[in-house]
């Protein structure tokens, strides 16, 4: 459902399973729904310099980076033809294998959700000013570069 209203999707560190079960939950009651897709974007163990990767510190500058978000969600409704969509990224200290990204689409057929779901994250990698500082087993820390 396309919304004007710009909401603040940061959650102050790890998204947690309990959080996204209960969103899925809160869509049992929405019957023209046919069909929902997910996206987990999860904190990885990376080897970087022969240092292991324990967690990712993540920064932003709020408000520009909800700007960009609405903007990513309202290009999505004009392209897809979706029921709903959720997202949500952490912002603070990430442990490796915790969910520091949650994607939720909905639309009344399947056809829609797929191609939905990689543009939004797409996008989102592309256009939200949002910097992730790697910190090692060792404590040191490094800027992550996107790829």
């Amino acid at each position: 459902m396309k919304n004007n209203k710009k909401k603040n999707v940061f959650i102050d560190g790890a998204i947690s399973s309990a959080f996204i079960a209960d969103s899925i939950a809160k869509h049992q009651t929405k019957t023209s729904i046919g069909a929902h897709n997910i996206f987990l974007g999860q904190v990885r163990a990376d080897e970087v310099n022969g240092k292991k990767v324990s967690a990712i510190e993540y920064t932003t500058y709020e408000e520009m980076a909800n700007k960009k978000f609405h903007e990513i969600r309202e290009a999505t409704f004009e392209k897809y033809n979706l029921t709903c969509m959720h997202i949500y990224h952490s912002i603070g200290n990430v442990n490796a294998g915790e969910i520091c990204l949650f994607v939720f689409v909905s639309a009344t057929r399947r056809k829609e959700v797929f191609p939905a779901i990689e543009f939004v994250v797409n996008e989102i990698k592309a256009q939200v000013p949002i910097f992730g500082k790697e910190v090692f087993e060792d404590e040191s820390h490094q800027w992550k570069s996107n790829t």
